[in-house]
């Protein structure tokens, strides 16, 4: 064992340059895990709410020695180094534009439930833009909770937005 824990992250943003922004959070996120494997990038219609602007989203594994919190931490510091605004939008709550969003869909198997660290992602297996990337590079990944793989979850996702590889 080489005392590293696997986690699968997923980026997002619809304001600016994302993809140049999914460079420059790559590279902040290399600082403290190492990037295993990227999906492609992927386009999709903002998800509960009205925007002009579609969403691109990634998914990445790494490896850290971090623990779940940590983790959690310094992808915040990443966020808000690119310039991430952590207010919520008074009528969407936290769905809005943004300049990038980091979220951690797992870690190990680790599941918890609390005010500052939820994982699994409580809404992954809803959301179709976080399924296609992360089955493209973990398909037979199983969600601890579900019990199922992304695959499975994917085929069994009600959400029928447009997700197109760019």
């Amino acid at each position: 064992m080489d005392g590293l824990n696997t986690a699968y992250l997923l980026l997002g943003g619809n304001l600016g340059d994302v993809k140049e922004t999914f460079i420059k959070a790559i590279e902040g996120i290399d600082e403290f895990a190492e990037i295993k494997e990227k999906s492609g990038i992927y386009r999709s219609e903002p998800w509960g709410f009205e925007s002009e602007h579609d969403f691109l989203n990634q998914v990445l594994l790494v490896r850290t020695g971090l623990s779940p919190k940590d983790f959690l931490r310094s992808l915040l510091e990443v966020e808000q180094q690119l310039g991430r605004e952590t207010k919520r939008h008074s009528q969407t709550g936290s769905y809005q534009s943004r300049l990038i969003d980091i979220d951690l869909l797992f870690y190990e198997d680790y599941e918890v439930s609390g005010k500052d660290l939820t994982v699994p992602h409580p809404k992954l297996h809803e959301r179709r833009f976080t399924l296609l990337p992360l089955a493209q590079i973990a398909p037979d990944f199983i969600h601890p909770s579900k019990n199922k793989t992304i695959s499975q979850l994917l085929l069994e996702c009600d959400d029928n937005a447009e997700v197109k590889e760019i």
